[in-house]
C-alpha cells in the first residue's frame, strides 16, 4: 500500500513541476501568486497567524487537518501534496501521524521550500509514549515493544509553545527578510503572552489542594502535567485508538478515585464520554464531575472562522483545569 501511496504522489507531484521548479530563491512558489505557507494543524496555523500580524508579505496560509478529523486518523488527498508541493514554508508536527509527509518531501519539487518539524525542532525535550499503572494498552502494542513511539500533543505545552513560536519565527524571517523585524516582534510579544499563562498554570497547580487528574479517555496532556508537576492515571494513551475500555480498567479507575478522593473525571473534546461516565456509576459516592479539556485536534474550518484561537482555548483549559484540582 505505501509503494502504491508513493507512486500515485509521484505522479500528483510531477505535474506541479510545472509551475514551482526552476524559481528564484525567496520568489512566491507559484510566479505571480502570493507566497504560501502550509500547516497541518490548528495550534500551527493560530501560531503563524499570529507571527505574520498583518501579514506585510500578503503570505496565504493553509490548515489542512480543517474539518475535524484528527491528527491520528488524515490521509492526505491529491490536492493536500499539490499545496504543500508548492509552498515556501511547511510546519507540520513529525511524528508517527505525520509519516505520509516523509514520501511528501522526497517528491516534492519545490527545492526552496523551508520545512519545520515540530518533533525535529524540539530535539532531546520530546517524550516517549509511557503507559502508566491502569492504562490499557492497545491490541498490537506487544508486537511493536522495542520501537520507540514519541508523544505527539507537543503543543499542549504552552513552554514548548513558546519555543516553537520562536524557530516559525526565525524560519519566516529567512524566507521575507524584508519584513524580518516584525515577525520577530510579533513572535516576542506572542510568547510574552504564553509565558504569562503558563505563570498562571503554575499559580493554579501550587495553590491546588489536589495534584492528580484522571481522565476516562485517551490522555494527550502529558507535556502539560509534566510542565506542572501533576500526575495522572488514564484509560488510554494519547494516541491510542480504543474506544473501549476493559472491565479491569474501569475497575482500577474507579477505584483511584476513590482512594484519591478526586472531584472528577476528565474527558478530551468530543461527544462521548461513556468511559467516564461509567467510572463515576462504579465509584462509591457517584457524584464526581465530568470535565473537559480541549486537546484542539478536531478543530475545524468553522471554528476558525468563529474566532478560535490557541491562546483563548488553553486560557478555558486553565480555567477547568482549576475546577478539576479543587
Amino acid at each position: 500500500m505505501k509503494k502504491v501511496f508513493s507512486l500515485l504522489l509521484a505522479a500528483i507531484l510531477v505535474v506541479g513541476c510545472f509551475t514551482a521548479c526552476g524559481r528564484d530563491p525567496g520568489q512566491p512558489a507559484q510566479s505571480g501568486g502570493p507566497r504560501r505557507i502550509v500547516t497541518t494543524i490548528f495550534p500551527i496555523y493560530d501560531w503563524v497567524r499570529n507571527i505574520l500580524g498583518e501579514n506585510p508579505a500578503g503570505f496565504k496560509v493553509t490548515m489542512l487537518l480543517d474539518s475535524g478529523v484528527d491528527l491520528h486518523s488524515y490521509q492526505p488527498t491529491a490536492d493536500d501534496m499539490m499545496k504543500i508541493a508548492s509552498c515556501d514554508l511547511f510546519v507540520y508536527v513529525g511524528g508517527e501521524s505525520d509519516e505520509w509527509v516523509d514520501d511528501a518531501l522526497q517528491e516534492a519539487v519545490n527545492q526552496n521550500m523551508t520545512v519545520v518539524s515540530l518533533l525535529d525542532a524540539l530535539g532531546d525535550t520530546v517524550k516517549e509514549e509511557e503507559i502508566v499503572e491502569g492504562m490499557q494498552a492497545e491490541e498490537d502494542e506487544a508486537e511493536d515493544e522495542e520501537e520507540v513511539e514519541y508523544d505527539e500533543h507537543v503543543w499542549l505545552s504552552l513552554r514548548s509553545a513558546a519555543a516553537l513560536v520562536q524557530t516559525i519565527s526565525a524560519a519566516l524571517q529567512k524566507i521575507d527578510a524584508d519584513n524580518a523585524a516584525v515577525y520577530e516582534n510579533n513572535a516576542a510579544a506572542y510568547v510574552e503572552k504564553l509565558n504569562a499563562l503558563d505563570a498562571a498554570y503554575q499559580a493554579v497547580v501550587s495553590d491546588a489542594a489536589v495534584k492528580t487528574l484522571l481522565f476516562g479517555d485517551r490522555f494527550p496532556f502529558r507535556y502539560l502535567t509534566d510542565d506542572y508537576g501533576l500526575s495522572y492515571y488514564a484509560a488510554f494513551v494519547g494516541c491510542s485508538a480504543e474506544t473501549e475500555a476493559s472491565f479491569e480498567t474501569i475497575t482500577f479507575l474507579s477505584e483511584k478515585m476513590d482512594e484519591l478522593s478526586l472531584p472528577a473525571v476528565m474527558t478530551i473534546e468530543g461527544t462521548d464520554h461513556r468511559i467516564a461516565e461509567t467510572i463515576v456509576q462504579n465509584t462509591q459516592t457517584k457524584n464526581q464531575k465530568i470535565l473537559t479539556l480541549d486537546s484542539m485536534q478536531s478543530v475545524t474550518a468553522k471554528d476558525v472562522q468563529n474566532g478560535a484561537a490557541y491562546l483563548t482555548v488553553m486560557e478555558s483549559n486553565l480555567s477547568v483545569l482549576k475546577d478539576a484540582l479543587k
